[in-house]
């Protein structure tokens, strides 16, 4: 599956941000989806996953809260609202998937397919 991620930015703290992922192929439904984060200088890092058919969800605790996975199996396309945003989200995006569930434990060495990046910055 290919992943085309877009929706980053720059916003002021305490903004939103919606990023979208849009997936290739007819398989959409049958992968777990989610979103990972590096920031300048930092290692990738979980950030939100959601199962095949929106049924749970998963959240790193630094977003908990204020960050909300969705997606459209219809559309083939998974998305990431990010409310009150902080400066340290600052960081690119990227959009994951992987055929098993790993819930917030999902790792890097655990994702099947990457999309590639969109940068998201948060100005203080």
């Amino acid at each position: 599956v290919q992943l085309q991620a877009s929706g980053g930015g720059l916003v002021q703290a305490g903004g939103s941000l919606r990023l979208s992922c849009a997936a290739s192929g007819r398989t959409f439904s049958s992968y777990v989806m989610g979103w990972f984060r590096q920031a300048p200088g930092k290692e990738r890092e979980f950030v939100a996953t959601i199962a095949w058919s929106d049924s749970s969800a998963g959240y790193a605790d630094s977003v908990k809260g204020r960050f909300t996975i969705t997606r459209d199996n219809a559309k083939n396309t998974v998305y990431l609202q990010m409310n009150s945003l902080k400066p340290e989200d600052t960081a690119v995006y990227y959009c994951a998937a992987a055929i098993l569930w790993y819930g917030t434990k999902w790792s890097d060495e655990k994702v099947d397919y990457w999309g590639q990046g969109t940068q998201v910055t948060v100005s203080s």
